[in-house]
């Protein structure tokens, strides 16, 4: 494999080819000025791996390297370093993203060489995972004969109450058990679903199989609030709310135990289409929550016309907010505005102990996560319930 390193500080470019060498990159080229290293990928037939740039260089910065890389078409991956603060780091990350280049990700001088390995390990774990990965896509006529068939199952992923560690409720995610690729995830079909007037079907399949199992649940004393996620396209159908109360009556289960979560990103499209039917759902006492919240621009508008009772924070704000200062203030800003409307908080994206121990500071209600559990078939969450028990006593005595 072969690298190249952009930096202007001699030092930092000889440590960094070094600890590359270490990596066991068979051959680092390095280069002081971007112009340079421009030239010699224009120039040469050989496909260089994986470059290492600064940010802030003279004659050509980072950012303009960036662009560059861009334009000829690089198709390695690229790592950002800079001595520059933390904001600055992340938009330019960001920005080389949003230019699909294959960003490894964006370290704080000076680079240690745990930091640097521990980064291109993850990667190359992530890699290998997607790989592995069945990625076809499915048409419309095979997922149609799917959700006739019941070939689509729900999965739960709880919701536990970070005051007292206990499960308080489970979003509901649709899985299809696909019988020669096995289990596929709803990124690969709900599009289809979307684009081809299927959504609709599929949703009230969805929400009416989790009624039924948030029944079993209740029959054994297991009362849990259960969501579902509802497309822009369910909540065109003026008799939507009609369908979900009467299904939750004949499930025997309280609308208000019921909670609906719309993406906000669909919903800022056209808010006012949907502004009925939300409201409706409202005095049928189903609950509403407003998903993946921050990721849309008309956040705080929604918050005032459409009568949410929950807002969640989205994961993308939530992992590492206690070693980032941005995604601190937003996500305790987020909680606090929150709190003075009178709405429930989640956190969603809850990867580690570090996570969970400042949504806890920052009196969030609620958080799910890979920290806390995957989602998972219905029949092995009385499994989860007790092997969490243990863990929650154990995360109250650190915190003590």
């Amino acid at each position: 494999m072969k690298a190249l390193v952009v930096d202007d500080e001699p030092f930092v470019l000889k440590l960094l080819g070094r600890q590359l060498e270490n990596l066991g990159f068979e051959e680092v080229i390095l280069c002081e000025r971007g112009h340079d290293a421009l030239i010699l990928l224009e120039s040469s037939a050989e496909t260089v791996d994986l470059i290492c740039c600064d940010l802030q260089m003279p004659e050509m910065d980072g950012v303009e390297l960036v662009r560059h890389l861009v334009r000829i078409g690089y198709a390695g991956s690229l790592v950002l370093v800079s001595g520059e603060d933390e904001r600055t780091l992340h938009t330019a990350e960001k920005l080389a993203k949003a230019h699909e280049l294959h960003v490894l990700g964006a370290l704080h001088k000076p680079v240690s060489y745990q930091m640097l390995r521990q980064l291109l390990d993850e990667k190359a774990s992530c890699a290998a995972s997607a790989r592995r990965t069945v990625t076809r896509s499915y048409g419309p006529e095979e997922l149609q004969r799917a959700i006739a068939s019941g070939e689509l199952e729900n999965h739960y992923q709880p919701k536990v109450a970070l005051a007292s560690g206990t499960i308080a409720g489970v979003e509901t995610l649709v899985r299809w058990r696909h019988p020669q690729d096995g289990l596929v995830f709803p990124g690969q079909f709900i599009a289809t679903a979307e684009e081809h007037g299927l959504i609709d079907v599929l949703t009230r399949s969805v929400l009416t199989a989790a009624l039924r199992q948030a029944r079993l649940w209740q029959d054994v004393g297991l009362r849990l609030h259960l969501a579902v996620n509802v497309s822009m396209d369910n909540l065109a159908a003026l008799e939507f709310p009609d369908f979900v109360a009467h299904e939750a009556d004949a499930a025997g289960v309280p609308a208000s135990s019921l909670v609906l979560e719309v993406t906000e990103s669909r919903l800022m499209k056209n808010p006012l289409a949907a502004l009925d039917i939300l409201t409706r759902l409202r005095l049928k006492r189903i609950r509403l929550s407003i998903d993946d919240f921050g990721t849309g621009h008309s956040s705080l508008s929604q918050l005032r016309d459409i009568p949410f009772d929950e807002l969640k924070v989205d994961r993308g704000f939530v992992h590492g907010a206690c070693r980032d200062a941005s995604l601190k203030a937003i996500v305790e800003a987020s909680l606090g505005m929150a709190r003075q409307l009178g709405m429930q908080t989640v956190a969603e994206g809850v990867e580690d102990q570090a996570d969970w121990g400042f949504l806890h500071a920052a009196g969030c209600d609620l958080a799910q996560g890979y920290f806390i559990a995957q989602p998972m078939p219905a029949a092995d969450l009385a499994g989860w319930i007790a092997r969490w028990e243990h863990r929650r006593r154990a995360l109250e005595a650190s915190a003590s």
